[in-house]
């Protein structure tokens, strides 16, 4: 039952994610990849939002690593962060890496904090 929590959480987190890169990217012109960062920050928001919850077995398999796992990309954004150096933008590469770390843990942080005063 759990692998199918799980498929079913990637079912609707990876085409959310495909569509927010797109939406995103869309609305910027430039090199550095705002789609990519702003699923990793978001996934990594509602990660932390039910990491704090008392959430039962099924429903952290289903959204927290379904749907999260599949709502996020790091491993895009390594490939991302590696093309930015590779084709002479480090600066763009750095601030990708320093960004999406920070921002990531601090997403993560905000909503377990949010959920721990939700919960008391």
């Amino acid at each position: 039952m759990t692998i199918v929590l799980i498929v079913l959480g990637a079912a609707l987190g990876a085409p959310l994610r495909y569509l927010t890169d797109r939406a995103v990217q869309a609305r910027h012109d430039s090199v550095f990849p705002w789609g990519t960062f702003t699923v990793n920050v978001s996934g990594s928001f509602v990660l932390g939002l039910l990491a704090a919850l008392p959430a039962h077995e099924g429903v952290m398999a289903f959204a927290g690593t379904g749907f999260c796992g599949a709502l996020s990309t790091y491993s895009t954004f390594g490939y991302e962060t590696l093309r930015l150096a590779e084709d002479g933008t480090r600066f763009y590469a750095v601030a990708n890496a320093a960004a999406s770390i920070v921002a990531g843990l601090g997403a993560a942080y905000c909503g377990m904090a949010i959920a721990q005063a939700v919960t008391g």
